[in-house]
Parts: structure tokens; sequence; C-alpha cells
């Protein structure tokens, strides 16, 4: 996951200003040493970190505690409001025309930067807020470049236009307006070639592009895996083209993240919206003071409750059915399997528990707690039951168990265990609902591991 090396690094430079009543010049400069040099490790640009470390060091020298706060949380928060400065300080949105007036997006980037995907991505969010889109393939270049488009579009259920390759993108656009005036579409997102390096041509086809039909956006997908480039490349195509806001893909990979931290103090240009997974719904919108708190470790919980509520789909009184039946004891394997697939849309355990704040592990150590393999074999022995033992688990008698265990593939001890444990995970349900602490469906995360245990 992005910054886990950085988050590691700067808590490990907090934790030595534990304990003091007050900060000194030297306490804050030995903090800052450390800061930096993770700063610089992660990949932020040079100027932006001198920048950023002279800034916490002129507000930290001499404070005072402030508010109750220890000098290790005081340096937290300096550090956590200069790096919501330095990533933008306030959420930035594409801009639509307004009424009815067709808002055309241009998308640009380097190729393999995942903008095609990411232009998918981005349509199914505008649908979400009842927009139509047009998906127009501009790219004539790269192979399949056109049906990987239409496909994608055909996933997120929008609209697609292509005049195929041998017309040129600047009259693509031009035809695709066209069709979108005709056709009640308020959103135009073309999909513009992409080159391995930054040319002079690619520049041209864009401002041809530009010239052609009126942008009212210029979106740039940069990849955060390239580090220090994707600001260059961002800073290159602001100067030639003209740049509106960015989309930083890749950020869920194994990247050190410093283009998110240097993109706008370098560009001046925001960053819209961060690509965090690779299904079509994993775009978030990049909130700098979110993602602050992500960096430092603190967790995210806004956004996990923006992703619960956009991806699970339980209506209110299946909901407090589900509630009843809980505080009883009696969640069954239906519902089981109903939890795995709401979590499994919000990005999975480990996903989950990266989001909550004071877990105090890195994203691999969540992973190593995991056993996907185990979650899987659960799965396998819920669906090799029939309907009637999901709703009634009493009715597992030795005789269904080892119908279960050959429908699934594993041996009956790993079957009997199973069950056991569900049996075992009821009765504590029924226990911590049944008191004014009770923890609710995601309660019992911390026993979901490699020993067994539920999403509940």
């Amino acid at each position: 996951m992005a910054f886990e090396s950085l988050t590691d690094k700067l808590q490990n430079a907090f934790k030595k200003l534990r304990g003091k009543g007050r900060l000194t010049e030297e306490d804050v400069k030995v903090a800052l040493k450390e800061v930096k040099m993770a700063l610089l490790e992660a990949d932020v640009n040079f100027k932006v970190v001198k920048q950023f470390t002279k800034s916490v060091e002129e507000k930290a020298i001499g404070s005072d505690v402030l508010n109750g706060l220890n000098p290790a949380q005081t340096v937290i928060k300096l550090v956590n409001d200069e790096l919501v400065e330095m990533m933008g300080s306030e959420t930035s949105e594409v801009q639509f025309q307004p009424g009815k007036a067709i808002t055309v997006i241009m998308m640009a980037g380097l190729q393999g930067a995942g903008k095609t995907t990411a232009t998918a991505k981005m349509a199914k969010r505008f649908k979400n807020k009842g927009k139509k889109s047009l998906l127009v393939a501009c790219d004539i270049y790269r192979p399949a470049a056109i049906e990987q488009l239409r496909i994608n579009a055909g996933l997120v259920e929008v609209d697609f236009f292509s005049l195929g390759s041998d017309v040129k993108p600047p009259q693509i656009a031009k035809e695709a307006l066209e069709y979108a005036q005709k056709n009640g579409h308020n959103v135009v997102i073309l999909d513009t070639a992409g080159r391995l390096h930054v040319d002079e041509n690619m520049m041209a086809e864009l401002q041809e592009i530009k010239a052609t039909v009126d942008v009212h956006q210029t979106i740039l997908v940069v990849d955060a895996m390239t580090g220090q480039d994707a600001v260059n490349v961002a800073k290159e195509f602001d100067d030639k083209v003209g740049v509106d806001g960015v989309i930083l893909s890749k950020l869920d990979g194994d990247t050190r993240g410093g283009a998110a931290l240097s993109i706008k103090t370098v560009t001046g240009k925001p960053i819209f919206y961060c690509g965090m997974g690779e299904k079509l719904e994993d775009l978030e919108q990049f909130h700098p003071d979110r993602m602050a708190s992500r960096i430092l470790g603190m967790g995210d919980v806004l956004s996990l409750i923006e992703k619960a509520q956009a991806n699970i789909d339980i209506d209110e009184d299946k909901g407090r059915d589900m509630a009843k039946r809980m505080k009883k004891g009696q969640f069954d394997f239906e519902d089981y399997l109903e939890s795995m697939k709401q979590m499994q849309k919000m990005g999975g355990l480990a996903g989950i528990m990266g989001m909550l704040p004071g877990m105090g592990m890195k994203a691999s150590d969540i992973e190593g707690m995991i056993d996907e393999k185990q979650l899987k074999h659960m799965e396998a022995i819920v669906l090799s039951m029939t309907v009637e033992e999901r709703r009634n688990p009493k009715l597992l008698n030795p005789r269904r168990k080892f119908r279960i265990a050959k429908g699934c593939g594993l041996d009956i001890a790993e079957v009997n265990r199973f069950i056991k444990q569900f049996e075992q995970s009821q009765k504590m349900m029924k226990q911590m609902t049944g008191n004014k602490h009770g923890r609710g469906m995601f309660g019992g995360l911390g026993g979901f591991g490699r020993r067994g245990g539920f999403p509940f």
C-alpha cells in the first residue's frame, strides 16, 4: 500500500518526542531531520521537502504543549497541517457546465498510466451522480485501445463512440460532440492517445483537439508508481497543453507515494481522484486532509463510511431484520455469505482495517494476519450446503457434514472446525449485542485471521 514505509518512518520519528514537557530547538531539528529523510525516501520533490520542513520548524520551535497535547502530538499536528497544505488544502472536483450544457473532458497521459481504465472509472462515478456520459475513443494508435474502451464502457453501462482508427482524433472529437448533442449526453469524455514519453507530436495532437472542440476540463492521468517522474510529466503537460486536474493511478500499489505529495506544490494543479485498485469502482475522491491522516497512521474513517454507503446495498427492512437476529444469536450461514460479499465490495478485510484509526499496523502486517486461502475454504464450505442447511445450521448432522466436505473438496475435520467456530461466534455475538457496548457487524474483526473467525 502507498505510504506504508513513509508512515512507519514518521511514527518512529515522533516516538522520540514522547515524555518531553516542552519542545526545544534541538528536539525539533532531530525529529524533522528524520521527517525530511522519510519524505525524500518517499520520492517527494526536494524543493517541496525543504519548504515543508522549514515551515514546520518555524512553527514548532519553542511551542508550548497546546490544549493538552504532548510535544509528540503537537509536532504531529503541525506535520499533519503542513501535509494537508502541501496536497492542496481543499478537496477539488471536476467542474461541470451549468444546466443542460455538455461538459467536454479530455483525458491525457503517458502510455501505461491507466488512462483508459481511469476514463471508465470516472464515467461510472459521474453516472452515480446522475450524469449521462459518452466515452469517445480518440486513441487510434495503440493496438486494442478502442476495443478496451468499448468493453469498459459496457461494464460501467455508459455509451461509447468511435469512428475507427482511420479518422484523425480532432475529427472524432468533433463528431462525438455532435452525436452527444443529438442523444442527450451531458458529459463527453475524450480518451486520447498516450506515448512512451512526452513528445511534440503528442502535444500537438492534444492542442489540435482543443482547437477543434471546446474542452472544458483537461485531466492528466499519472502513474503513482513512477514517483518523481509523475510530477515532471504533470509539469510538462501543464506547460504545453494546460491541465485542470490530475488523477493519480495505482496509489494502492507498492509505491512510495511522493507524487501525491509533490504534484500540487510543483504544478499548482489539484489531484481530483486516486485509483485504489483494478476494479472499475476503485476510484476515490482525493481528500488532502484524509490522505494526511492515512500517511500519519491515523486512519480514514470518513472514506470508509462513504465506501460503505456506496457499496453496501442492504435495505432498511432487511437491515433491521438482520440486527434482530444478531441480538438473538440467530445469524445464519446465508447472513455469513452476505457479510462476506459486502466486505469484499469494500476492498476486503485488509482494506477496511487499513482505514481504521489506531490499528498501529502496516498493510503487510494486516495481510499477514489474514489467511486468504482459509477464507476461500470457509466460503466453499458454505456454498456446498443446501439453502435449508444455511438457514438452519442445526440440521448439520454427521452425514450432511461428510457430504459438504466431499462437495467442497476439504477434509471433514476442517468442516467440523469451521462449523464449531461459527456456533461459538453466534454465542459471542449474542453476548456482544446484548449489552450497550456491542460492536455491531464488524465488531469481531480482531478474531478474523489465521485462527478463524467471521466478519460480524
